[in-house]
């Protein structure tokens, strides 16, 4: 299997911090990237779309920082958790601000990513 790209030379170690309901944010996720593993939050950590996209230009912003300071220094690559099941009412606000700040890699779970977002 080849390694896609955005993992290529950014990881310290082969591993993504899991991501923990109530507990993983933008610092967590921040610091575990800085420190070469890639790290993940549930998108419905984030309380509400407005906060998942405040949260997801930190997270972009730091990282993009990072990268910049030590250009040398692997970074890993973010992702996020995104549940699909039908009785979240955000997988469709979610999945647009994924798309839109490019998030680099999502989990999903509970749900099947073939069923109507709407």
């Amino acid at each position: 299997m080849t390694v896609p790209s955005p993992f290529r030379g950014a990881m310290r170690l082969p591993a993504i911090a899991a991501p923990m309901f109530l507990v993983s944010g933008p610092a967590l996720v921040i610091a575990t990237c800085q420190a070469g593993v890639a790290g993940t939050f549930p998108a419905l950590n984030a309380r509400t779309p407005e906060q998942l996209d405040d949260w997801l230009a930190e997270i972009d912003t730091a990282l993009a920082a990072a990268r910049a300071a030590v250009p040398s220094a692997p970074v890993s690559p973010y992702g996020i958790n995104l549940i699909l099941h039908p009785s979240n009412p955000r997988v469709a606000p979610d999945l647009a601000l994924i798309g839109q700040h490019q998030v680099p890699f999502v989990i999903t779970s509970l749900g099947h990513p073939a069923l109507p977002l709407t």
